[in-house]
């Protein structure tokens, strides 16, 4: 399995949700099998998102696609500062906390 992870800045959290939610890659038909989406606990203007795939080339499409969209958004003042790359998942462990 493969993750691409984003992390930027946006200028509300809010419109930067209704914007994701509107799927301008279309998640699910570019091989998207689960994200999550995280905020900073100290910046809740920091958010991360890990996209994963079954495939590494499925990962690189949905990467080239978001550089291609990014600039338009970022233009639009909606997120700005954007780092990305992507992972391979090793190891995934499910742990069941002790009482």
């Amino acid at each position: 399995m493969h993750v691409l992870r984003i992390e930027h800045h946006v200028a509300s959290y809010e419109g930067w949700k209704q914007a994701f939610d509107a799927d301008p890659i279309d998640r699910a038909g570019s091989g998207v099998r689960r994200y999550r989406i995280l905020r900073d606990s100290d910046d809740p203007l920091l958010v991360g998102i890990d996209l994963e795939f079954d495939t590494r080339e499925q990962a690189d499409a949905a990467h080239a696609a978001l550089r291609e969209l990014w600039p338009r958004v970022e233009g639009a003042g909606l997120i700005a500062g954007i780092r990305s790359r992507i992972d391979e998942v090793v190891e995934s462990v499910e742990l069941t906390p002790r009482p």
